[in-house]
């Protein structure tokens, strides 16, 4: 049989390291050596002897919650072998995050991470009930973070001179030393004019990056559990 298909372009190669490579922009495959953790459903094939179990509590202290800021469920994956992972053709990036390192990133954006990393949720300071990332998943540690973003990520320097606005919607995650508060950039009497529809966003001052998505949140699929 021949085709394009069959090329070494498409063609997986066996891992020569434990850990997660970006497979494609649109997947990351994770050499298992013990554990990890993913998106629940976000597994599209595996080799070897692994085991894939759900979690909706915490393991050891390390998650206060096995959720997402869209309030995903997260599973474990255990054992010897090979994965990989994909969340609806999303294009896939890994972060390398070391020991004093801190990202904040929303949880719709997380597809998988090493089990040496440490996970909390937290409320974004300054966004009340309107941010669109009211609930961020912090991650510190040292180890891999596997993330997935609608297109192509902007990634925007922040400064004490310079901080950035973004939408609540769009916003993937920043750096440690960022403030975050919710800024108005309408007047009253423009909203009940009907406004621009960007009435708010999500301001982010100190010295660090935020990582946007070139889109606004799309409507959620229903969840099935």
């Amino acid at each position: 049989m021949k085709s394009d298909l069959f090329s070494s372009d498409h063609m997986v190669q066996q891992a020569v390291a434990a850990g997660m490579t970006v497979q494609n922009a649109k997947s990351i495959k994770y050499a298992v050596q013990g554990e990890m953790f993913a998106r629940q459903g976000a597994m599209v094939a595996y080799r070897g002897n692994l085991q894939f179990e759900r979690k909706g509590q915490g393991v050891g202290g390390m998650l206060k919650r096995a959720v997402t800021g869209e309030g995903l469920p997260l599973m474990t994956v255990r054992g010897q072998g090979e994965a990989w992972f994909a969340h609806e053709a999303q294009n896939c990036f890994i972060v390398s995050i070391e020991p004093g390192d801190v990202f904040t990133v929303n949880g719709r954006n997380v597809l998988c991470f090493d089990a040496s990393l440490s996970y909390e949720i937290k409320t974004v300071k300054g966004a009340g009930i309107t941010g669109g990332g009211l609930f961020n998943s912090v991650f510190t540690g040292h180890g891999s973070l596997g993330l997935i973003c609608e297109g192509n990520p902007l990634v925007i320097p922040v400064s004490q001179q310079q901080p950035v606005f973004v939408d609540t919607d769009a916003v993937v995650g920043w750096t440690a030393q960022l403030r975050t508060s919710l800024h108005r950039s309408q007047s009253i009497g423009s909203m009940i004019r009907g406004g621009s529809g960007e009435a708010v966003q999500l301001k982010l001052e100190g010295e660090g990056c935020v990582v946007v998505r070139p889109s606004e949140a799309t409507p959620q699929k229903t969840q099935q559990h």
